[in-house]
């Protein structure tokens, strides 16, 4: 066995800064009323000393655990295998590692998921909480606000009624739509499918309505529903392709889903974008730029997405508000964002 040197405590920083404890505790723990000077002399004396914080002691003085709950509303075999979650994720893990933050994974799969996850968010484990990924009829939002979180939500909120000023962070998906469906008829094309996402989430019902914008007067059977989810797209696809053998077009609700099309597509004969053309939304970079061809798509900026979400929950916690300021160029009343989107033309359309 090996001896190991003691924890510095707060005492020897405050002897090596020349500085009372007290000193030394407001400046660690983020405290106001200290000169800069002084301030500057307990860093130094924090670094050269290696002094680490003891974080249930900084918890009873801030009332906070510099930690953060990120809620999907998915199970884990979904998440870890669609790259649309690893790249909100990146960009919450940034935000809360800038701001010396611990993320909390916490996924739902059943009831008793849901169940855990309002026990944990009750019990005082987290600062506040990130959800993305909601479904209709999830239980996630009644039990969140029976526990009393701050929370910011990924994607516009489904639910009717009023939440009190609910803080949501999406991307334009009904314009990135109504975008992608106007392309594919600029190019000449009159008949245009739509591959729905899955219809319990906003994001796929504003999709499916941007397609309707434009194409009003659309046979109901060029709609084919789906989840998401490659096998999703090839299903639709081979659903659309028995009863309107004549599309010629195809507007998909994700690249997941468009990718699942395109394989259909190649085994039936099609030609992309020759005799059907194909438009997928997201643009993930590993799928859109990986299909056979190259994935037209509307992109929306899905690491951004999740910075944001962190950002505006971290910013409501430091106001001790309960919903955040919203970020640069949003103004000072607490508000939702809401992000453009853009169309980015590849080989398929």
């Amino acid at each position: 066995m090996t001896d190991t040197a003691p924890r510095p405590t707060l005492e020897a920083v405050a002897a090596r800064a020349g500085v009372s404890r007290a000193t030394v505790s407001r400046v660690v723990n983020g405290g106001d009323g200290v000169r800069d000077v002084l301030v500057e002399r307990v860093r130094k004396a924090v670094d050269e000393l290696g002094y680490v914080p003891n974080q249930a002691a900084r918890s009873l003085v801030t009332r906070r655990h510099d930690a953060i709950a990120v809620v999907v509303a998915e199970p884990e075999t979904r998440v870890f295998a669609d790259p649309f979650f690893a790249l909100q994720l990146r960009g919450i893990s940034k935000e809360l590692t800038a701001h010396d933050n611990q993320l909390v994974l916490l996924l739902t799969e059943g009831q008793d998921d849901h169940a855990r996850v309002g026990r944990y968010l009750a019990g005082g484990h987290v600062d506040g909480a990130l959800v993305f990924s909601l479904h209709l009829d999830d239980p996630l939002p009644e039990l969140i606000q029976r526990a009393g979180v701050p929370t910011v939500f990924g994607g516009r909120p489904g639910w009717s009624g009023d939440r009190r000023a609910v803080l949501y962070v999406d991307s334009d998906n009904r314009g990135g739509a109504r975008d992608a469906v106007r392309h594919l008829a600029g190019l000449g094309r009159t008949r245009i499918a739509h591959i729905t996402g899955a219809l319990d989430q906003t994001s796929a019902a504003d999709r499916l309505d941007g397609y309707r914008d434009v194409m009003a007067d659309a046979d109901p059977a060029l709609i084919a529903e789906a989840d998401f989810t490659p096998a999703g797209g090839e299903r639709a696809m081979r659903e659309l392709l028995d009863r309107c053998p004549d599309l010629d077009a195809v507007f998909a609700a994700n690249d997941l889903t468009a990718s699942g099309a395109l394989r259909v597509l190649r085994e039936s004969g099609r030609r992309v974008p020759d005799d059907v053309a194909v438009i997928g939304f997201d643009d993930m970079l590993p799928v859109a730029e990986q299909t056979d061809p190259p994935l037209t798509t509307v992109r929306q900026d899905i690491e951004e997405m999740g910075r944001l979400m962190a950002r505006l929950l971290l910013r409501d916690l430091d106001r001790g508000t309960s919903h955040a300021a919203p970020d640069e160029g949003v103004g000072d009343t607490p508000s939702s964002v809401v992000l453009p989107t853009t169309l980015v033309r590849r080989a398929s359309a």
